[in-house]
């Protein structure tokens, strides 16, 4: 059989990792290809070597039957290979067409031919359905409109093998449907799509083929139509996986948040947030579910400290937090496990140890009369990484910025519910997670209310705001439309609710 790429007993060593372990992919020119594993198992080291981003310690990679060495991105270029990374490669104050041309600028004599550019992008985005506004700056389009920007990108240096790299950690249910459209739309053209992901429904929906990677090692490749979600599973993580949530019937006890009429701007300056009254009690999880872009965000921030207030109130177990800076709130017993791990959940120059301690470090055991205890910081680090499952190569001294995506997350979701705070806000706590993690985290999350902890969820995710949530508030255009219970409710109705087509008096 011809295969358009093959990767042949690959070997790519960290120090203290082996992320790749002598791993074979061979695909097939039109398909879509499934890279699974769990975070930290190897996908997106294989597809960087791949992309030219790294270069293999041993192996063989042939493209259209041809050996080949891949030095650098732009050798995989030439070769028609285009990579959408996890975090978008874009500049955020140009335009879409300017983002999309960069560094393969058409020109009029010495200019650049910007017109040119925006018809050619035009040309490109109407022929595979990826409606984008050329003119449009970056900083002002939604996250899945970015992504599209990204895989014009692909597009305009005629790529023909497209590698996504967990294309749908930061898309709305809607937005992953249209991605999976477009990824059919690009095979019946002749493209060829390398999907890395660890969710096994959209495996199931658009894969022809699937990989498996295990701590660095290959697992196995199995036609995606033979195998259960359940087998995937359990190829993964190498043990059966529970995917429902266990957990009793709450037991809700006193309001430990309550937020009043508040009123919040966002980026632009307009009302984000418009008059939310929530109340979140002790041993109970609220869920609050929306399409992206509705307010979430500036509520969560302005909860923890990230954004100013313009009106209304946040108690705090009966204190006013409105106004106090993010220690206080954090020293008055709020936790926070925020969605952008970058901007607000780790230090990335920091070792992974200190990350672990960054909110306690001023406390006993971790220093002494303002000295560090590094024994007691390693300790600590020691517990969470074994606890949590964090891979990480060189343990606690890891530098954070060399994880996976996943154990980062992993890292933040340890150090936030080891804190046990009497009210956790969490927002997209399992974004790029895999199944194991994910019913491990959850089940931690339980365990934390079932402590008479009171629980915020903010998740795109409706599977987990439906699965761990006690009640649901659903927020469209900053207003929360529709309060419900979680036990009788379902994805159609909040989805109604969560486009603003039907409202509920709160």
């Amino acid at each position: 059989m011809a295969y358009i790429i093959e990767m042949l007993n690959i070997v790519k060593t960290f120090p203290g990792i082996r992320a790749n372990d002598d791993v074979t992919l061979q695909v097939e020119e039109g398909s879509i290809h499934a890279l699974l594993g769990e975070n930290g198992a190897g996908k997106s080291t294989l597809m960087s070597i791949l992309f030219g981003l790294y270069q293999p310690d041993s192996g063989v990679i042939r493209v259209h039957g041809k050996e080949v060495k891949i030095t650098d991105p732009n050798v995989a270029n030439d070769l028609g290979i285009g990579m959408v990374h996890q975090h978008f490669k874009l500049v955020h104050n140009f335009t879409v067409a300017e983002n999309i041309v960069l560094g393969l600028e058409p020109r009029k004599g010495p200019l650049i031919n910007i017109a040119s550019a925006e018809k050619r992008v035009a040309e490109i985005s109407k022929r595979y359905g990826l409606e984008v506004d050329p003119k449009a700056k970056i900083e002002d389009i939604t996250v899945g409109m970015q992504q599209r920007v990204e895989i014009l990108k692909m597009l305009y240096r005629n790529a023909d093998i497209l590698i996504f790299d967990e294309p749908t950690a930061v898309l709305t249910p809607q937005e992953i449907n249209e991605l999976m459209e477009i990824m059919r739309r690009l095979t019946a053209e002749g493209k060829t799509v390398l999907l890395i992901t660890h969710k096994l429904k959209e495996i199931k929906a658009v894969a022809d083929v699937c990989t498996v990677l295990r701590r660095g090692r290959l697992v196995g490749t199995v036609p995606v139509k033979d195998a259960s979600e359940a087998q995937l599973a359990e190829m993964m993580v190498g043990r059966a996986v529970n995917f429902s949530v266990n957990k009793k019937p709450a037991i809700p006890g006193e309001v430990l948040l309550e937020v009043q009429d508040l009123k919040v701007k966002n980026s632009k300056g307009l009302l984000g947030v418009k008059g939310v009254s929530l109340k979140v009690r002790r041993g109970e999880i609220l869920g609050l579910c929306g399409i992206d872009g509705n307010g979430q965000t500036e509520l969560v921030y302005a909860l923890t400290g990230l954004a100013p207030v313009e009106g209304g109130k946040i108690l705090l177990n009966g204190k006013d937090i409105t106004h106090l800076p993010v220690k206080e709130r954090l020293e008055a017993g709020l936790g926070h496990i925020p969605e952008d791990r970058h901007r607000h959940g780790l230090v990335l120059d920091f070792r992974l140890d200190e990350n672990l301690v960054v909110h306690n470090f001023q406390r006993r055991p971790f220093s002494k009369l303002g000295v560090l205890d590094y024994t007691s910081i390693r300790a600590n680090a020691e517990r969470l990484i074994k606890e949590f499952d964090v891979r990480s190569g060189e343990g606690p001294a890891t530098p954070s910025r060399s994880l996976s995506g996943g154990n980062q997350q992993k890292a933040i979701v340890a150090r936030e519910i080891d804190r046990s705070p009497e009210v956790l806000i969490v927002a997209q706590p399992t974004r790029g997670l895999d199944v194991g993690a994910i019913e491990y985290i959850h089940q931690r999350i339980v365990e934390e209310r079932d402590k008479g902890k009171a629980i915020l969820l903010v998740s795109l995710e409706l599977d987990e705001i439906l699965d761990l949530s006690d009640r649901i508030a659903v927020i469209f255009n900053g207003e929360i439309v529709a309060e419900v219970d979680a036990a009788k409710t379902n994805e159609n109705e909040l989805g109604l609710y969560m486009a603003g087509s039907m409202r509920k008096a709160v």
